[in-house]
C-alpha cells in the first residue's frame, strides 16, 4: 500500500495515534465511501440550482469540516498527504463530473476529514494510541450519521 509512512506520520501529528498497515486499509476503506458520499451530495446539489458539473460550493462542507481543512493546511505533513490523495482518491461513480476547481479542491476536503476522523478516535477512547478494529467501526458509524 503506497505512503505507509506519510499516513503514519500524519495520524500521529493530527491526533497523537498510531496506526499499523491494517489501520490503514480501514482507512482507504473510509475515504473510499466518502468519496462517493460527498460526490453524490454534491451532484444532488448541483442537480438542484440546474446544473450538470459539481461546483465547490455543492459540496457539503460544514463550518467544522472547514476549520479541519485549515488545521490540516498547517500540518508539516499535508504537502505529501495531498499527493497521497491527489494521486490515489478513486473516481466517483461515473453519472458525477468534478470541475477542474472542485477536483483541486479535493485534497484538501479529505485532509480535513482525515484530521476529524483521527481525532475522532480521541473522543470515542480518551487515552487511545492504537485504534482497534472496534474504535475504527465507532468512528465510521459517527461519520456515517453526518455525512
Amino acid at each position: 500500500m503506497a505512503g505507509i509512512p506519510e499516513l503514519k506520520r500524519f495520524f500521529r501529528s493530527a491526533a497523537g495515534i498510531d496506526v499499523d498497515k491494517d489501520d490503514l486499509k480501514r482507512f482507504r476503506l473510509f475515504v473510499d465511501e466518502k468519496v462517493d458520499d460527498i460526490a453524490i451530495a454534491g451532484r444532488n446539489s448541483a442537480r438542484w440550482n440546474g446544473r450538470d458539473v459539481i461546483e465547490p460550493q455543492d459540496l457539503p462542507i460544514t463550518k467544522g469540516l472547514q476549520e479541519r481543512m485549515r488545521e490540516f493546511d498547517k500540518l508539516d505533513e499535508a504537502v505529501e498527504i495531498r499527493e497521497l490523495l491527489s494521486r490515489t482518491l478513486r473516481r466517483p461513480p461515473d453519472d458525477i463530473t468534478f470541475s477542474e476547481e472542485t477536483a483541486d479542491v479535493l485534497s484538501e476536503v479529505f485532509g480535513g476529514i482525515s484530521i476529524a476522523l483521527a481525532r475522532s478516535f480521541r473522543i470515542v477512547d480518551p487515552g487511545l494510541t492504537n485504534p482497534s478494529t472496534e474504535h475504527w467501526d465507532r468512528a465510521f458509524e459517527l461519520f456515517r450519521l453526518l455525512l
